[in-house]
C-alpha cells in the first residue's frame, strides 16, 4: 500500500517558497565535476586563515572601530564584485560550460534591514559569519560548531516562521 501527498494546484506565477535568486544552471554536473568547487573552497579558507580572516580578534577590533583591517577586506570584496558584474553584464561573459550569466533584479523589502541587524549582532557575538566558520573549524576551533549548530537552527526557524515574519 503506497500513499501519495496530493497538493492543490499551483498557478503559473505562483511558486512556494521559490527562491529570488534561482538557478538558471541548464546543464547538471556530476559529483565528479563539483571537485573543483571543493578545491576552490579548501584554496579560500587558506586565503581566510593566512589574511586573518577568521580571527575573532580582528572580528572584534572591526566592530570596535579599532582597526581598518576587516574593513578593508570586505571593502574590496565589494569593489572587486562590482567589477566583476560590470564586466559580465558589459562583455557577456559565459560560464565555464558556456551558458549566459543572468542577473534577476530584487526588490527591497524592510525585513532585509531586520535580518542584517541579526545577523550583525550575531557576528559579533560570535566572531564568526558563515563563510569563515568552516575555515574556523578546518583550523580547530572546535567551539566554533556551537555556532554552526546555532546558525542552521536559525535559518531552520527562518524557514519555519516565514510566512508569518514582516516582508
Amino acid at each position: 500500500m503506497s500513499f501519495q501527498q496530493v497538493s492543490p494546484p499551483i498557478e503559473q506565477d505562483e511558486q512556494p517558497f521559490a527562491c529570488e535568486a534561482p538557478n538558471d544552471m541548464a546543464q547538471s554536473e556530476s559529483w565528479v565535476s563539483n571537485i573543483k568547487y571543493l578545491i576552490v573552497g579548501v584554496l579560500f579558507g587558506i586565503v581566510f586563515v593566512k589574511a586573518e580572516i577568521i580571527s575573532w580578534f580582528r572580528i572584534q577590533e572591526m566592530f570596535r572601530l579599532q582597526s581598518f583591517h576587516m574593513y578593508g577586506v570586505i571593502g574590496s570584496a565589494v569593489v572587486v564584485g562590482m567589477i566583476s558584474v560590470f564586466l559580465i553584464k558589459k562583455f557577456n561573459i559565459k560560464t565555464l560550460s558556456g551558458e549566459t550569466v543572468q542577473f534577476h533584479p530584487k526588490k527591497f523589502q524592510r525585513g532585509q534591514i531586520y535580518g542584517g541587524l541579526i545577523f550583525g549582532l550575531g557576528w559579533a557575538i560570535t566572531g564568526a559569519c558563515p563563510g569563515p566558520l568552516f575555515a574556523q573549524i578546518g583550523s580547530g576551533y572546535m567551539a566554533v560548531i556551537v555556532t554552526l549548530l546555532s546558525a542552521v537552527a536559525g535559518t531552520w526557524a527562518y524557514g519555519y516562521f516565514r510566512d508569518k515574519l514582516p516582508n
